[in-house]
């Protein structure tokens, strides 16, 4: 995304040197070197993802009385040769930190049940929350304890499905588990829904700061520059009253 932005800048500042615009010309190009120095030395993307994952703080200590800990899940890939399907990259965080919470809960005398939401984003012909699930159980999870959400094709979805489990499941405290640049993001679209979501971050993504530009930055500044459109596009269409009514929190 940032890549696209500066060879669109540039594209066009050479164009407007064709037509003769040579003060918009030279402007553009201005604009496209700092662009390129300003995310290929990380000092963008490390703001951009500094204010993002500061509203992760630790969640409370105790546990309720039906507490809720639900899991974003976070793609899925096939693994060539033996075709199985395993959790993406940003996956095993996750996973591990909704495992990490659950036996803390169990260990305290709580009532823990973990929803695992994501559908089959990729066309595999299994849905994340079931591939993530399996691994759930493999690190202790009691099936029982384990509700899959697979219809939701993304974060709005996410919120929008697990929504309805949590009501089924009268959660009185519900506890978002996903990577630190997503939770803020994620707590957003489930308050619309009425969940007051306590955000728990599994991994926090940092960018790399450098003399030089590397090409990390560019991938983690459109990570970040992703979570930012998401949020703004759920402001800018609750301004148009595209978004579904929101629900009073409860």
């Amino acid at each position: 995304m940032s890549l696209k932005f500066l060879l669109a800048t540039t594209a066009v500042a050479a164009m407007s040197s064709v037509l003769g615009w040579h003060d918009a010309a030279l402007a553009l190009d201005l604009c496209s070197l700092a662009i390129f120095l300003g995310v290929g030395c990380g000092l963008a993307p490390a703001l951009l993802l500094t204010r993002l994952q500061s509203t992760c703080a630790a969640p409370p200590l105790g546990w309720g009385m039906r507490d809720a800990i639900v899991l974003l899940t976070a793609g899925a890939e096939r693994v060539p040769i033996i075709g199985d399907i395993e959790p993406g990259i940003f996956a095993y965080g996750r996973i591990a930190k909704a495992v990490e919470l659950y036996r803390a809960c169990k260990q305290q005398g709580g009532d823990c049940k973990i929803i695992v939401s994501g559908g089959d984003t990729r066309g595999y012909g299994m849905a994340e929350a079931q591939v993530y699930g399996r691994y759930l159980h493999r690190l202790g999870v009691s099936v029982g304890d384990v509700t899959l959400e697979e219809r939701s094709m993304n974060a709005w979805q996410n919120a929008q499905f697990a929504t309805d489990l949590l009501r089924r499941q009268r959660a009185d405290r519900v506890l978002l588990v996903s990577s630190g640049f997503h939770v803020q993001r994620g707590c957003l679209y489930f308050s619309h829904f009425g969940v007051n979501a306590i955000p728990v971050r599994a991994d926090y993504l940092s960018a790399m700061l450098s003399p030089w530009p590397v090409a990390y930055n560019f991938a983690v500044a459109d990570v970040a520059i992703h979570e930012y459109i998401g949020m703004a596009r759920y402001y800018l269409y609750n301004m148009l009253g595209w978004n579904v009514a929101a629900t009073q929190r409860g």
